[in-house]
């Protein structure tokens, strides 16, 4: 499974917004410039992050983003979802009925389990991940409750 560029950027773009952002407002030509992103890609996402209550904007002269909320309320999930990213994993059509499958009669392949299951570990992981803990640099906060009980 590959994610796509929609949710990896909106991710770079949110922690620059976090890093940059917590004393001012950000414009989206310093997150293009900072990210080597493109300006116009970067105002359909944060509108799209706009429509999700996960930045808020200011209008005029210094004008630019915030993050709608502190950094431990926002996961990563919110994110890649807000930019409509999706993430599957099978090869299934989107929005069929949990018992339809992949193949031409409707069953589903041998590995679809397999794939659901990863799918779903990894929504678990974007969930459980915030943009604090991708700016403290502790991308994996799991692994981190389990090594502090050793």
């Amino acid at each position: 499974m590959k994610l796509g560029s929609k949710a990896r950027y909106a991710v770079m773009a949110m922690v620059d917004l976090a890093v940059h952002g917590s004393e001012r407002t950000v414009s989206l030509a310093e997150i293009a410039s900072r990210q080597e992103i493109s300006l116009s890609y970067l105002e359909q996402l944060f509108a799209r992050l706009r429509r999700h209550d996960l930045v808020t904007s200011v209008r005029g002269p210094g004008g630019g983003y915030r993050l709608a909320r502190p950094l431990a309320e926002i996961a990563v999930i919110d994110i890649v979802e807000a930019v409509d990213e999706s993430m599957r994993v099978t090869r299934c059509e989107e929005g069929a009925a949990p018992t339809e499958g992949c193949m031409s009669d409707r069953s589903r392949c041998l590995t679809h389990d397999l794939w659901a299951e990863l799918g779903d570990h990894i929504r678990s992981f974007l969930s459980d991940v915030t943009l604090e803990d991708v700016c403290e640099n502790r991308p994996c906060p799991a692994k981190a409750r389990l090594l502090a009980a050793e």
